[in-house]
């Protein structure tokens, strides 16, 4: 060998060494996990005493998809909600190679909520759980009921009125008032398609919503004479929980999502059944439905992808399912990530065995319908501003105008200094919108 040929070998020689150990010797064993669902940290606790080559570090914030587009720190793994809007689902990086490499199984998922974490024809996020809405009543009354798995809103209002009892112009009995639940009018909404989703900030067909609440107010006079009568009746009577009110049969029906329902004593949900909420063969998933992402600028990518290996098995959440009732945690968390899983596999052959009232009512897969892409901030939004607003509209009376959606929406957005290059607000063709006027 010449001297030439030598020397050029010793000079490239440690560069290639520190090109190998930055590829992987010197990566970080310890992967950073955000989410906003507290649970992980029994999940993360359970994967790193399962072996010994990864750990997986829990860090919580309620803030989740605000802090990913706020800070400049780089996690490993996200989960949680809001995380499919625009400004953060770029951050993610493509999982399709857990699919290629047969690593975790993609017809494990239930389609429709594998489809809404798809981007191009590539998968950034994969779905987590997700929770659905259920009416709940006595189960001494559940022969009254025609359909074994779901409830419509016709059923549901012709059976409420026909329970009523009315003495000297007051209910002592009522079956049900669309009132007594602000996410009830949400969902009602969703299966009106008003359909609110992420725009410049939020759009929604406005004529949807409008049929909506009118068929709510319409209901609510025709069963129970009027809202004041409802509002009489609740003030009187509301005074212990819904759940036990329908155990009691003070009324018929009460709204319920699935894990508030799950999470009710034993002793409690022995004397109550239930039924899905649907029309026209859906049945909407709730907006804060969680999803998983790898984080594109994430270090420890070996240990990241070993935990989402992990996750995505059906026997782990199987075993995460017994870990939660051995320790007797079933009375306050549901399922997986306080939900059903996003899990087919798991959803329909594994929570029977741990919910038995699941036997028989499983939610049809094809009713399934999974919500549509809400901005991050959505959860303050439809607190402050949306669910207010279908208060004020069920209780509108005579002439009296309430402040109108799209006002109410870019005031708010104003005060929390929030900068609106556009505004598109209340749509009725999805590729058209309109400044409010």
């Amino acid at each position: 060998m010449s001297l030439k040929a030598f020397m050029f070998g010793w000079l490239v020689l440690p560069w290639v060494v520190f090109s190998i150990l930055s590829c992987g010797f010197l990566e970080p064993s310890t992967a950073v996990l955000w989410t906003d669902r507290p649970e992980f940290a029994l999940y993360t606790a359970y994967f790193n005493s399962s072996q010994t080559r990864y750990k997986v570090e829990t860090r919580y914030y309620e803030a989740l998809a605000q802090r990913l587009t706020e800070t400049g720190e780089s996690p490993d793994v996200v989960v949680g909600n809001w995380l499919k809007s625009v400004s953060t689902r770029s951050l993610f990086k493509p999982l399709d190679s857990f699919f290629a490499q047969d690593r975790i199984a993609k017809t494990a998922f239930y389609p429709r909520l594998l489809a809404l974490g798809n981007i191009d024809a590539t998968q950034y996020l994969f779905p987590v759980a997700f929770n659905i809405p259920a009416i709940v009543f006595a189960r001494a009354n559940g022969s009254l009921l025609s359909n074994p798995f779901t409830i419509t809103f016709e059923e549901l209002k012709t059976l409420g009125t026909g329970y009523n009892v009315q003495r000297n112009g007051m209910y002592s009995r009522m079956g049900f008032s669309p009132a007594w639940n602000d996410e009830f009018f949400l969902v009602a909404t969703t299966l009106f398609n008003a359909s609110f989703m992420e725009a410049n900030p939020i759009a929604w067909d406005a004529e949807a919503l409008d049929q909506a609440i009118a068929y709510m107010r319409t209901w609510t006079e025709a069963s129970n004479t009027s809202i004041q009568a409802e509002d009489e009746f609740t003030f009187k009577y509301f005074y212990d929980p819904p759940a036990k009110l329908a155990a009691s049969g003070r009324i018929l029906f009460t709204y319920m999502n699935s894990a508030d329902f799950f999470t009710l004593t034993q002793e409690t949900r022995a004397n109550l059944n239930f039924r899905w909420l649907a029309e026209q063969e859906t049945i909407p998933l709730f907006e804060n439905t969680v999803y998983y992402g790898i984080y594109k600028k994430g270090k420890a990518k070996k240990a990241a992808d070993a935990f989402t290996q992990w996750f995505f098995q059906t026997e782990t959440q199987r075993l995460l399912l017994e870990i939660s009732k051995n320790q007797g945690l079933q009375d306050t968390l549901f399922g997986i990530s306080s939900g059903f899983s996003a899990m087919r596999t798991v959803t329909e052959q594994i929570f029977p065995q741990f919910y038995p009232s699941l036997l028989g009512h499983m939610p049809p897969d094809g009713f399934l319908s999974p919500p549509k892409i809400l901005p991050q901030y959505w959860d303050a939004l439809k607190e402050q501003v949306i669910l207010p607003y279908l208060r004020d509209r069920i209780r509108q009376t005579g002439e009296e105008v309430p402040r109108s959606l799209e006002r109410r929406i870019t005031d708010w957005y104003r005060i929390n200094n929030f900068s609106l290059t556009t505004r598109t607000f209340g749509f009725r063709d999805p590729s058209f919108y309109t400044d409010p006027k």
